[in-house]
């Protein structure tokens, strides 16, 4: 857990680092957000058999990822969540806003995901379990709007979160100012 000195900040009671849960829930996207990824963009180089079970994959983990991005975004928004900022107000508002509008784009692409199953008559797999579409099928041009539409959004979350990643870099390697130490976890 958080010891009482990395909780304490000069500004307003903010913390000098974020705290276990905030860490975990940061490195779980992480890694749900690339494993989603790399399932889309790999599983057309797969036999049917495999294809069919990285689909259900990227679903299942998809459905995982829209609640932990939902239970994120309670938990940010709850109080003692915050840290101290250490750079400018512009780099300050930039970092909020790249980070809200990640929050969002993966909250519209699980949306997206259900949608897309569901405008083609498919029912959602989760880990097994089928969710029957709760509406009649969309017209082609529809589902093929909505399945442009989570590409692109994909796309567009995995190239924010490289930028989110270069500038993690850049204050780490550059600015030297300890920012990355705060989402690490902790060690020993």
């Amino acid at each position: 857990m958080t010891s009482p000195a990395e909780t304490t900040g000069a500004t307003h009671g903010a913390a000098l680092r974020y705290d276990d849960m905030t860490i975990a829930l940061h490195w779980v996207t992480a890694l749900l957000v690339l494993t989603q990824f790399a399932l889309a963009e790999l599983w057309e180089f797969f036999p049917r058999p495999e294809r069919h079970l990285m689909v259900v994959a990227h679903m299942s983990f998809g459905i995982v990822l829209g609640v932990l991005v939902a239970f994120r975004v309670v938990w940010r928004l709850a109080s003692g969540r915050r840290v101290q900022t250490v750079f400018a107000d512009w780099m300050d508002v930039l970092a909020k806003t790249v980070h809200w509008l990640l929050y969002g784009l993966l909250l519209v692409q699980a949306v997206l995901g259900f949608l897309m199953r569901w405008s083609g008559n498919e029912a959602m797999s989760f880990f097994g379990l089928q969710i029957p579409p709760p509406f009649a099928p969309w017209s082609k041009a529809a589902q093929h709007l909505t399945g442009e539409t989570h590409e692109k959004i994909g796309w567009a979350i995995i190239i924010l979160a490289a930028g989110h990643v270069g500038a993690a870099i850049y204050h780490q390697r550059v600015l030297r100012d300890g920012i990355m130490a705060r989402m690490l976890p902790r060690r020993g």
